[in-house]
């Protein structure tokens, strides 16, 4: 049986995610935002030099959080990034397409009340230069993913990924690191 528990207040339309660049906190030269690309809060979303985001992304930067993406990192289409608690992703990041990065999650407030009802907590994201986050990945509040660490298609992370290595799975875990490269 379905809780009593009305709303605690009137629905709110969170609005359309139209913007016009000018709105933005900031815009690098040379970025590209592609069709459909909807930006809530646009006051509180910052792209650096030669950002590309692809189609139908949905940036919602928040009231209070601020979403700020570095310079020369790729952002596929379909992304959802919620950045409530602060999202913060590097220089030359690549994340795939349909990845969904979130910051804030109902707290557990017992059974008397719906989950829905119960306050949110808030941690940041942080994702550090050189990463790369595969297709449909989805990164839980609270996670840094260190530099140059990737991240495997449709891995659900839930904790801190070391700098250089490689995570995958549900939830995701370390594998291995990567190699230092050509000597």
């Amino acid at each position: 049986m379905s809780s009593d528990v009305p709303p605690a207040a009137p629905r709110q339309s969170h609005g359309s995610g139209r913007f016009r660049p000018e709105q933005l906190r900031a815009l690098g030269e040379g970025s590209c935002l592609e069709e459909g690309v909807r930006i809530f809060h646009p006051e509180n979303v910052s792209l650096g030099r030669g950002v590309y985001v692809g189609h139908e992304a949905m940036l919602k930067g928040y009231h209070r959080g601020l979403l700020e993406i570095g310079d020369g990192s790729w952002i596929g289409q379909r992304c959802f990034f919620h950045a409530a608690g602060g999202l913060r992703i590097g220089r030359n990041v690549g994340v795939g397409p349909e990845v969904k990065i979130l910051t804030s999650a109902h707290a557990e407030a017992g059974r008397s009340l719906p989950i829905l009802h119960s306050p949110l907590r808030f941690a940041p994201v942080v994702i550090e230069d050189d990463a790369d986050i595969g297709v449909g990945a989805i990164i839980l509040p609270g996670v840094t993913i260190g530099r140059g660490a990737q991240i495997g298609a449709g891995a659900v992370v839930t904790r801190d990924v070391p700098r250089f290595s490689v995570a995958a799975g549900n939830p995701a875990r370390v594998l291995r690191e990567r190699p230092a490269g050509a000597p």
